[in-house]
């Protein structure tokens, strides 16, 4: 069963959803939404599912504009500070802290890759990286995947926010035929990420 939690920041309260089902976690997955959407989002939900399953914590974080009511997303610096916040909060709950895995969709995985250095983060997992604007590859976000940590990127073939390349320390998936939603087969998209979680020893295989 999901455990709720509000966790006041400095813009207003968010809301954390964690499942676990292990006694000892062998990590936390702290993920954010997109801009528009929510933790509900089929690709969040599909990635909860399979790394609790593989044994991690998974904590869905939504937003203080969310929780406000709002759709319009908040400044990049005040998602950035209430994410962070609720990070601390998550941290400070555990006496010997897991592996940190920091993600999201979309906005999101921005808000994960502009903090996970300063969290001091294991890795980043990005869901649909927004890697510019539609039509406009011109105004590439490129730069804040270049965290220098282990991350996956899983983004559709078809996705009008392009796709990024891969680099350093970066794992990029692309899946055929799938745009920005990657609603296209779940079970597929949590197997990815529990394998590249496995591979760093942050996920257990069945049988282990």
């Amino acid at each position: 069963m999901s455990q709720v939690t509000e966790i006041p920041t400095p813009h207003g309260p968010a809301t954390v959803t964690l499942d676990v089902e292990a006694k000892t976690p062998a990590g936390l997955l702290v993920i954010g939404h997109g801009a528009g959407g929510g933790i509900e989002a089929p690709d969040i939900v599909a990635v909860k599912r399979a790394t609790v399953a593989a044994g991690l914590a998974v904590a869905r974080v939504t937003q203080p504009y969310r929780v406000a009511g709002r759709r319009s997303p908040a400044p990049a610096g005040h998602l950035d500070t209430a994410w962070a916040e609720v990070v601390g909060h998550l941290r400070d709950a555990y006496k010997k802290m897991p592996p940190l895995i920091v993600g999201g969709r979309s906005s999101g995985a921005r808000v994960a890759c502009r903090t996970a250095v300063d969290l001091k983060a294991d890795g980043v997992l990005c869901l649909a990286f927004p890697l510019h604007p539609p039509g406009r590859p011109e105004k590439s976000r490129a730069d804040e995947l270049a965290t220098g940590l282990p991350t996956l990127v899983v983004n559709g073939g078809s996705d009008p926010f392009g796709i990024p390349d891969e680099g350093p320390n970066r794992t990029v998936v692309v899946r055929p035929g799938q745009r920005h939603d990657l609603r296209g087969d779940p079970k597929g998209l949590g197997e990815i990420v529990v394998t590249w979680l496995a591979e760093r020893g942050w996920a257990r295989t069945p049988g282990s």
